[in-house]
């Protein structure tokens, strides 16, 4: 029950921060996009996008403050590297990430987001099945 707890309340809490970001600013709290914005000199200090993405960076130490999760990482370094810069092509190639299209675009029922959302999902799901059965890497 803790761990569903733990889960219903981080979603609840990441529903109301994209809907409050979208009501405020009147835009997606992709994340993608968000740091496009931060990263962009023209932008950098006109978004308010830096507060969220500190939000989310800065939750989790204040999480671990209180509750010692128990993490462990099966990747190699080289492979956490490899998976993120595909992670970013994919970010581009799909005209956002799971949060901006998986979030914020299904949430108001635009049919390229859910699209891109099932794409995500199937791509997920054949590469856990290739790592894990195929190749046994883990």
């Amino acid at each position: 029950m803790h761990d569903f707890l733990i889960a219903f309340l981080g979603g609840l809490m990441l529903g109301i921060s994209v809907v409050g970001y979208l009501y405020v600013h009147g835009r997606i709290a992709g994340i993608s996009g968000l740091i496009g914005q931060v990263l962009n000199p023209q932008t950098v200090f006109k978004t308010p996008a830096i507060w969220f993405l500190l939000g989310l960076i800065i939750t989790p130490f204040i999480y671990g403050l209180f509750i010692q999760p128990e993490i462990e990482l099966n990747a190699s370094p080289l492979m956490m590297i490899i998976a993120g810069l595909l992670v970013g092509f994919g970010t581009r190639l799909g005209s956002g990430c799971t949060s901006g299209h998986g979030i914020c675009g299904m949430s108001r029922l635009s049919k390229r987001s859910i699209v891109a959302t099932m794409i995500f999902m199937f791509a997920g799901f054949v590469t856990v099945y290739l790592v894990r059965h195929v190749t046994g890497a883990f």
